[in-house]
């Protein structure tokens, strides 16, 4: 296995931890072991470095693979649903501690089932999607959201009382409807070959 499929996978394998620390543990357990003490008193925190670092390995394993020539059918498969995963995992966990609503996480999530239902298809019958920046922009808006509602609004909350971890949660809801719509739109004629075959 190459060093751009390990690090894929590493972002996976960063998933459960993220999900021991974000996760707040009920009184009987905090009062016998002080770490999950510690952790629903901090662990939202450490929760965030772990996501920002998983989100980051994305931007390094394509660039590793791209320059040292280390495309594979594998990491075409792992990169992608590591992305979802730890995108959906995040939102779905933020959704039960109430920290957005859950029509976000369904809109982000939805949108993301659509489109990998679609590359399938067409990947199934030889037929190329192309994509665009705005996917990524998208992913970006999604990573910058999460982490800042994850920090409460930290350290926007210093500076203004505004809201800025919602209004860039809100932003990457909106980007996310308009690149599932223009990802369809730009690859309609394919679709379409698709939808008639």
């Amino acid at each position: 296995m190459n060093l751009a499929n390990k690090i894929t996978i590493s972002r996976i394998l960063l998933i459960p931890f993220f999900m021991l620390f974000f996760v707040q543990y009920p009184s009987w357990l905090t009062d016998r072991l002080s770490f999950f003490q510690f952790v629903n008193q901090n662990g939202v925190y450490i929760a965030a470095v772990l996501f920002v670092v998983a989100s980051a390995t994305d931007k390094l394993d394509g660039y590793i693979a791209r320059k040292y020539n280390q495309i594979t059918n594998l990491g075409k498969l792992l990169d992608p649903l590591a992305d979802k995963l730890l995108i959906s995992v995040a939102l779905v966990m933020m959704v039960q501690q109430e920290l957005i609503s859950t029509w976000v996480a369904v809109v982000i999530i939805g949108r993301e089932f659509v489109i990998t239902g679609l590359r399938m298809v067409a990947a199934a019958q030889k037929i190329a999607l192309s994509a665009d920046q705005y996917g990524k922009f998208k992913m970006v808006l999604q990573v910058m959201g999460i982490t800042a509602v994850l920090l409460g609004n930290v350290p926007f909350s210093f500076f203004t009382t505004i809201p800025i971890d919602y209004v860039i949660m809100m932003l990457a809801v909106v980007m996310t409807i308009y690149s599932g719509f223009n990802y369809i739109v730009r690859n309609y004629k394919e679709l379409k070959l698709i939808g008639d075959q």
